[in-house]
Formats: C-alpha cells, structure tokens, sequence
C-alpha cells in the first residue's frame, strides 16, 4: 500500500520508495529508509502535506513525495503496540 492510504494514526514500515534522483536522495536523508517505522500524525485539510512520526521527530512530506513510498501497515492508533526500531535509546547518567 502507498503512504498516502494510510489514515491519521496508522503506524507503518517502510517497505520500498520508488522515488529517483534528488527526491530519492532528500527522502534518504531525511531518514526515509527500507524498514524504518512511523506514525502518520495528521493530514492537512486538503491533504497535502501530510506528518509523520518518525525517530523521535516529526517530518513533513509533500504528498507526490509519500506517493512514491510503499509501506506496510502494523499497527494503529489505541492498539497498544508501540512503533519499535529507529528510536534512540537514552543512556543513564
């Protein structure tokens, strides 16, 4: 399924980005890998841009850029699953 398919509160995986060129690359750099997890946040009104959760911070994206992310759902919204992987873990002092 397509980023863009997945609803306010939907966690998923990232599967496959079928971007090229610079918008492949700016989407790598923005931590837009096969197999990071995230949250989608919300959508706009119109629906463009959409936000998600992902490594601790939250990410903007137009939706021609989601459009080209192939994703696979694992969760949602009060299911009690956390998103896992791709967080940082906090050392003790």
């Amino acid at each position: 399924m397509k980023m863009t398919e997945l609803k306010a509160g939907d966690k998923a995986e990232i599967v496959f980005i079928k971007a090229r060129g610079e918008v492949a690359i700016r989407l790598v750099n923005m931590g837009l890998v096969k197999g990071t997890r995230f949250k989608l946040i919300r959508k706009a009104p119109l629906g463009d841009p959409i936000e998600i959760m992902l490594r601790g911070f939250l990410l903007s994206l137009r939706l021609s850029e989601a459009e080209s992310i192939s994703v696979e759902k694992i969760g949602h919204v009060g299911d009690g699953k956390p998103m896992g992987g791709g967080g940082f873990k906090r050392r003790g002092r």
